[in-house]
C-alpha cells in the first residue's frame, strides 16, 4: 500500500509529539522528527516550512482531537456540573490513552511556543470544547475569571494527571473532576 502525502504529514506530526514527549523540544530537531517518522528530512520540510510551523500544526491537531473527544457523547440537557465532569473525564481518558499528546501539550505550555499556539488556537472557529464551555448553562455558572485561569483550575489537572501516568480509580477521577468544577464555578442557581 502506498503512503500518501497526507499520511507522511500525519506521521511527521506524530513523530514530533513522540520526540517532544521523550526529549523535549531541544531533542526534536527536524531531522530527528523525520527519522522518527520514517521519511526524509526534505519530506518533513515539504509539509512544514520549519519546526515552528510543525509545532503549531501539531498543537492545533492535538487540541482539535482533544476537543472533539471531550464533547462527543455529552448527555443532552444534563446539569452543568455533569457536563463538565463528562468533558473532564473524556479529556483525561483520551490523554491517558495517548500520553504523548498530554506530554506534548504540557511542553508547549512551558515553552516559547505557548503564546503563539494559544492565540492561534483561540482564533480557530468551531472548537467544540470552547463552544460547550460558552453554552449559557455552563457559562452562566463559571466564575468571572480569565480563560487561562478557568483552564488552569478546571481542565489542566486532567491533562497533568494523564501526563504523569498516575492511575486513579474511577471514583477518584470523578472526585477530582468535581473538585475542578467547584474551583471554577459559582454555587448552584
Amino acid at each position: 500500500m502506498a503512503v500518501t502525502e497526507l499520511d507522511r504529514a500525519a506521521a511527521v506530526r506524530q513523530a514530533l509529539r513522540t520526540l517532544v514527549a521523550e526529549r523535549g523540544f531541544h531533542g526534536a530537531s527536524m531531522s530527528a522528527v523525520a527519522s522518527e517518522a520514517g521519511v526524509a528530512t526534505g519530506t518533513a520540510y515539504t509539509h512544514y516550512g520549519g519546526k515552528d510551523e510543525l509545532v503549531l500544526a501539531t498543537y492545533l491537531e492535538t487540541k482539535a482531537e482533544l476537543a472533539l473527544t471531550a464533547t462527543q457523547g455529552l448527555s443532552p440537557g444534563a446539569p452543568p456540573e455533569q457536563l463538565f465532569r463528562e468533558m473532564w473525564l473524556a479529556i483525561h481518558g483520551h490523554l491517558s490513552a495517548n500520553r504523548d499528546h498530554a506530554l506534548f501539550l504540557l511542553q508547549v505550555d512551558c515553552s516559547p511556543y505557548r503564546e503563539r499556539a494559544h492565540e492561534t488556537a483561540m482564533a480557530q472557529d468551531g472548537d467544540p470544547l470552547v463552544e460547550a464551555a460558552a453554552a449559557p448553562e455552563i457559562a452562566s455558572r463559571l466564575l468571572p475569571l480569565p480563560i487561562e485561569v478557568i483552564y488552569e483550575l478546571g481542565l489542566a489537572p486532567a491533562v497533568r494527571l494523564a501526563a504523569s501516568g498516575e492511575r486513579l480509580s474511577p471514583s477518584d477521577l470523578r472526585t477530582a473532576a468535581d473538585a475542578c468544577w467547584r474551583a471554577i464555578s459559582r454555587g448552584a442557581g
